[in-house]
């Protein structure tokens, strides 16, 4: 089945630090919590519900649920979500989710492995309900690509 661009958001960045960082910054739920700007409660588990209050500002009425699907150590990520699920008074739980995957890759323009590349995508748009499809595409387009900055941002403070 041919995805159409509507279905799928891509972005990926350059991180000036070792895969094994920028996965603890993506997988560890304390972290993730700090450049996502939000409250999870509970770790990331395969086949387990994550959850918690939106900190980001215009957004502290959402509460963000994920569901794992996939943990495969420092290279692979995944969990599946109802995307700009942000009216407190719908209930989202009849549609269908997008899957948010995180890709872990060295760059190849570093040798040392001191730069990972990482790759963010999420799909599955074209099932939503045509009433909300458009502007949740665009706010998760957006949205990812504020988001990609924050992690890098996140990691790097390190240095």
């Amino acid at each position: 089945m041919v995805q159409s661009a509507t279905d799928r958001i891509e972005k990926s960045i350059e991180i000036h630090a070792p895969m094994q960082r920028v996965w603890e910054a993506i997988t560890d739920y304390r972290q993730f919590s700090q450049w996502f700007r939000v409250n999870l409660e509970t770790a990331f588990v395969v086949g387990e519900k994550s959850s918690g209050q939106i900190t980001y500002p215009g957004y502290e009425h959402v509460r963000m649920e994920v569901m794992v699907t996939a943990i495969e150590p420092i290279q692979y990520f995944a969990f599946q979500w109802h995307p700009y699920a942000v009216d407190p008074n719908t209930d989202y739980s009849s549609e269908p989710p997008t899957l948010v995957e995180f890709r872990l890759k060295m760059s190849e323009t570093a040798a040392d492995g001191s730069v990972t590349l990482l790759e963010v995508s999420e799909s599955g748009f074209d099932a939503l309900p045509a009433s909300r499809r458009d502007e949740a595409f665009r706010m998760n387009e957006g949205g990812w690509s504020a988001q990609i900055n924050n992690i890098r941002d996140y990691v790097q403070q390190d240095d």
